[in-house]
This record gives C-alpha cells, structure tokens and sequence, in this order.
C-alpha cells in the first residue's frame, strides 16, 4: 500500500513538473513573441521618424528656396526702382513737358546690344519700327538682352514702345544704341511696336510716340529736321508704314510740333 502511494505521488511530482515546464515554456515563448512585436514597433516608429524628419528637410529647403527667391524679387524691384528714378531724374530734368512714364529695364553692358560708350552730344532722333507683329516692348528688349548670348547680331534701342504705350528704356540716353547705323553716335532711337504687317501704329504707341519725340526735342533742343526715319539714314523700310505712307511721317511730325506748342515750346 504504501509502495502504491509513493508511485502515485510520483507520477502526480512527474505531472506536475511537466505542466510547469510546459507553463514555462509558453510564457517564454509569449515573451519571445512579445519582443519581437516590441522590436517590430520600435523599427516602424524609427521608420516612421525618420520618414517625417526627411519630410521637415524637405519642407525647410522649399521654405528656404522661396524665401531666397522672395528675396531676391524684392530685391530686384528695389533696384529697378531706384534705377527709374536716377534714369528719368537724368534724362527727362530738363523737359518742360511732363515726363512719361518709363519701364527702366537697361540691357546688361556688352559688346552686341549696349556697348556702354558714350554719347557725347544728342543732334536727332530716329523713329523705327519693330518688324515683328504682336510683339510687346518686353519681348524686343529681351531679344536685344539675348544677343549677348547669341551674338547673331549688333542691335538696340533707347525706348520700345509697345502695342498698349508702354515705354521701356533698355540703354541711358547718355550712351550709343546699335540702331541707326552710322548715326548712333549722336541720336536717341526709339523702336515702336506694330500689330499687323501694315506697320501701322495703333493709337496707343502713336501716342506714346509724340509724347516721347517731344520731350526729347525738347531737352535737347531739336527741331522737326532733326527727327528721322531709319529709312532717312540709309534707305531701309523702317519704319514701313511711314515710307509707305509719306504723309503720314508728315502728320507726325506735325502732331510732334503741335505737341511741343501746347506745353509752350517752340
């Protein structure tokens, strides 16, 4: 009997060892597992900082990029402020006739569109035309600032009118322009926009046109002998409208007259 006994609290010693081991095991293995999950979490949130500090760089370069860009615009308009005013100061101190109102967009100094030579003395001014239809005065004056890059050609002006009488200046009036040939050395050229192959002026550059002419008559005491076509310094086609249409070159010039007697200059 107690031989029985002692094999039975064996056996049950035996079972319960087991069941422990077993319990043991589980829990071990739920530990196991719960580290893995515990490092698996901690990767996807490493993963996930750093996928949101990539996101704050590149958030803080596009700031940065526009506050550089902001900057420079604002810098920029400065500069072509202050660049107007010393500009119009300069060329226009002496008119008596109102000024108009000039876009001062010089032409970077070189060797294809703004020589940067001087203009000693002002004896005329010659009238041109564009021959390119639909295009603002902006659009010419960067075909004259491209020619430093291209080099296809020598050419600028002073002042470009454009189709709705806005004025741009591309080169001070104290210095040559690559417009009327052997007459750069002493005139200021003013190119003007067209919008058709006619050539004809709409009203706005006309008008623009008189108002500019007169004022340089004006400063530099000119008189209508002094204002040319480009076609009078060598035979081109330019402006078209005023060779093709003589009188009206002579309307022009009178209403450039009539202009400068309403301010009165004589």
């Amino acid at each position: 009997m107690n031989r029985k006994n002692t094999d039975q609290k064996s056996i049950l010693s035996t079972s319960n060892t087991i069941s422990r081991q077993k319990a043991a095991g589980r829990h071990k293995a739920a530990g196991h597992r719960a580290g893995r999950n515990s490092t698996a979490r901690k990767r996807a949130d490493r993963r996930k900082q750093a996928r949101q500090q990539e996101i704050y760089k590149k958030l803080l370069i596009l700031f940065i990029a526009a506050a550089v860009i902001l900057s420079a615009a604002i810098v920029r308009r400065l500069y072509r402020g202050g660049q107007q005013a010393r500009i119009q100061k300069e060329d226009m101190q002496e008119s008596r006739i109102p000024r108009p109102e000039l876009d001062v967009d010089l032409l970077t100094v070189n060797e294809y569109s703004r020589p940067a030579a001087e203009l000693k003395k002002v004896k005329g001014i010659v009238i041109h035309y564009t021959a390119n239809p639909g295009t603002g005065a902006s659009a010419n004056r960067n075909y004259f600032e491209g020619l430093k890059d291209t080099h296809i050609t020598k050419a600028s002006s002073h002042f470009i009118i454009g189709l709705e009488g806005e004025i741009v200046q591309c080169i001070p009036s104290s210095e040559i322009s690559y417009a009327s040939n052997e007459r750069n050395k002493d005139t200021i050229s003013i190119e003007c926009c067209i919008e058709d192959d006619t050539g004809r002026f709409n009203k706005a550059t006309y008008q623009s046109m008189v108002h500019l002419t007169a004022c340089f008559a004006d400063i530099f005491a000119l008189k209508d002998k002094d204002v040319f076509r480009h076609y009078d310094m060598t035979g081109k086609v330019c402006p078209k409208y005023f060779v093709d249409f003589p009188s009206a070159w002579e309307q022009f010039l009178a209403d450039v007259e009539k202009y400068l007697k309403s301010y009165g200059v004589s």
